[in-house]
């Protein structure tokens, strides 16, 4: 594997909740049972509600759990603000870039079957990648690079490869939700490499590509796999690339701040999430809830199983979660957080980290106001949810996550 080169209500006694609809019980517990303080996870609670009424967003729900066990649940505000729809438990999310680590987790799990290896060129399975040129200079000459890409560079954002934001990426029309996923590889290697691979962390598309190598090493599109092998096995039930007729009534709507103060709804994509996309995003394209994702976080804080079932070997997610980048790339990255192959910030240095006190830490969001982090040394997961732009208005998830380490006892 090495790569070398609501608050819950007061109970005296540990409760066991059901959510019926996922077909799954989901411990739960009072805060003081896993050493939180419940009256700070209820300033979390606070926190939310104000934002929504001050119209900052228009809800959110959250999650955290010590110990394998719930200790705080809680929506707050409108999932559309305009029909007074509520956010409940269940609400919908485009999770965005949290899509990352669950087509890391995909991959990892068809490694651990010996169908790649992390230093294999992504040209062994997609020839394509052959022929890509990188730039001498941005927008000027091009060259061939000096070592081809690697599974590892992709799933580590050193491939050379730009975000699908980028000036570059959005003006050659390489990804739109409109495209299957060859058509997307073909885009992305017509386009120049900002950098040789290895060299540099440039947060990319490179997880996409990764989305079509499973699809390739499994034999299976890439929503068949994911359903099939981890899912399922994990009860997530309402996570997937778009939301099916029984779902769109718990879709929450996107939110952008009105100029001049409040919000107002917002299309994030040509193709909306209602329909099913040619293009299976590995980087960017499901939908989740905070129920579905705590299974999949609390899957990784148990090193890979959940509820018996096993989904990674627990060697494969200590790799997996720690930084995974060179030190030289980690230096000038900052080198206080480091970024491991599930496609998670890692705190190396927490001296340098305000709000990640605890050295192995790691996490990731999205751009529509999702995040996750699990803190290993407190064995706490945390999700918060939300859908607006900026996704992290008047700095809310370091607020929340401020509350939450507070309650830690």
């Amino acid at each position: 594997m090495k790569i070398t080169s609501t608050v819950v209500p007061c109970l005296a006694v540990l409760a066991v909740v059901v959510i019926a609809a996922q077909g799954i019980a989901i411990p739960r517990a009072t805060p003081e049972s896993v050493a939180l303080d419940a009256g700070r996870l209820k300033e979390a609670s606070t926190l939310l509600n104000q934002f929504a009424a001050d119209r900052k967003i228009s809800g959110a729900v959250a999650a955290v759990a010590r110990n394998g066990k719930i200790a705080y649940l809680d929506a707050a505000g409108y999932q559309n603000v305009e029909t007074q729809t509520p956010m409940t438990e269940r609400s919908l999310f485009r999770i965005y870039s949290m899509t990352k680590a669950v087509t890391a987790v995909a991959a990892m799990m068809l490694q651990e079957q010996g169908k790649f290896d992390l230093r294999d060129p992504v040209s062994k399975y997609l020839p394509e990648f052959r022929d890509v040129r990188v730039f001498v200079e941005p927008g000027g000459q091009t060259r061939a690079p000096r070592r081809e890409i690697t599974v590892a560079d992709l799933l580590l954002h050193t491939s050379g490869l730009s975000h699908r934001t980028s000036e570059l990426y959005r003006t050659a029309k390489v990804r739109s939700r409109a495209i299957a996923l060859p058509q997307f590889i073909h885009n992305i290697v017509s386009t120049p490499l900002m950098e040789d691979p290895g060299t540099q962390y440039r947060y990319s598309e490179g997880t996409t590509v990764v989305g079509r190598l499973v699809e390739i090493w499994s034999g299976k599109p890439l929503d068949v796999f994911m359903k099939e092998r981890i899912f399922d096995p994990l009860g997530m039930v309402d996570t997937g690339f778009f939301a099916a007729a029984e779902q769109r009534g718990r879709l929450t709507t996107v939110y952008a701040a009105r100029p001049g103060g409040g919000i107002e709804p917002f299309d994030i994509e040509e193709v909306p999430f209602t329909e099913r996309p040619a293009l299976l995003e590995g980087a960017v394209g499901l939908l989740s809830t905070v129920p579905d994702f705590m299974q999949f976080c609390q899957m990784l804080l148990n090193r890979g199983e959940l509820n018996g079932v096993r989904i990674l070997s627990a060697r494969t997610v200590d790799v997996i979660t720690a930084n995974g980048l060179s030190e030289a790339v980690l230096r000038a990255r900052g080198g206080g957080m480091g970024w491991g192959l599930a496609n998670v910030n890692v705190v190396v240095d927490p001296t340098v980290m305000k709000d990640s006190p605890n050295k192995g830490e790691y996490g990731w969001d999205g751009s529509a106001g999702t995040i996750f982090w699990i803190d290993p040394k407190d064995k706490l997961v945390t999700v918060l949810m939300t859908q607006s732009s900026p996704a992290n208005p008047d700095s809310l998830r370091q607020r929340f996550k401020a509350i939450v380490r507070s309650a830690v006892r």
